[in-house]
């Protein structure tokens, strides 16, 4: 979703699991998107993809908490291996939190929500 590919539950190929869950359907999806398009403004302000800005957040958050980023090729990889170069300001993450206070939906179907005992 950060990347821009997937602004529409039909944009996610046929079997992909995301179709069934909250946060890719209906106004929950329409929300999201509208978050991942204020943090990809935040992250071309900074030359970097949205991204490498969200793991940049996450790397912020303290010294205890690690991202672990997911990848399918090597230049996704590098993108993400270059996050921890990016420093943000407490003006920036200030702006961040205040562009993305919470996503929509709940991560997975309530069934599935059960199983991880939320």
């Amino acid at each position: 979703m950060l990347t821009g590919g997937y602004r529409r539950t039909e944009d996610l190929p046929a079997a992909d699991y995301r179709r069934t869950t909250p946060r890719f359907q209906g106004e929950n999806l329409e929300k999201n998107v509208a978050l991942v398009d204020r943090l990809t403004e935040i992250a071309r302000e900074k030359n970097i993809i949205s991204a490498q800005l969200a793991l940049a957040w996450v790397l912020a958050q303290g010294d205890d908490i690690v991202p672990i980023p997911g990848t399918k090729k090597v230049k996704y990889l590098e993108d993400n291996a270059t996050a921890a170069d990016v420093k943000l300001t407490p003006e920036e993450l200030k702006r961040i939190a205040a562009a993305i206070p919470h996503g929509a939906g709940e991560r997975y179907p309530a069934g599935a929500m059960k199983l991880v005992n939320l």
